[in-house]
């Protein structure tokens, strides 16, 4: 049997809610190897059930919660490059190609 549009919302919302109510004060928060521990970082920490909560290291009070399957679908998402940044002055890239570029030509020189 296939869920209606409505069936799915109200699951959904029930098992966002669950998922809120947990009390993860006790829970082991992690982040990428190699990160200092007085660097910006990204920590996330494994709920039951497959859920993961997310926070910033800089704001460890604003926490963000996913149920398993939207942690799988943004994973799987970030593997196949939906969140790539296209290269702007505001995250670097320019400053990247053109340093990239200098290197170029200096060794061509």
């Amino acid at each position: 049997m296939t869920e209606t549009a409505e069936e799915m919302k109200a699951r959904k919302d029930r098992e966002r809610d669950e998922l809120y109510a947990l009390d993860i004060s006790g829970v082991e928060w992690h982040c990428a190897p190699g990160a200092e521990e007085h660097e910006e970082r990204v920590e996330i920490a494994y709920l039951p059930d497959g859920a993961v909560a997310m926070r910033s290291s800089l704001e460890p009070e604003t926490v963000l919660r996913y149920t398993e399957a939207e942690w799988r679908a943004f994973v799987l998402g970030a593997r196949d490059g939906e969140f790539d940044l296209k290269p702007t002055e505001h995250n670097g890239g320019l400053a990247a190609i053109e340093e990239a570029e200098r290197e170029r030509k200096a060794a061509s020189e």
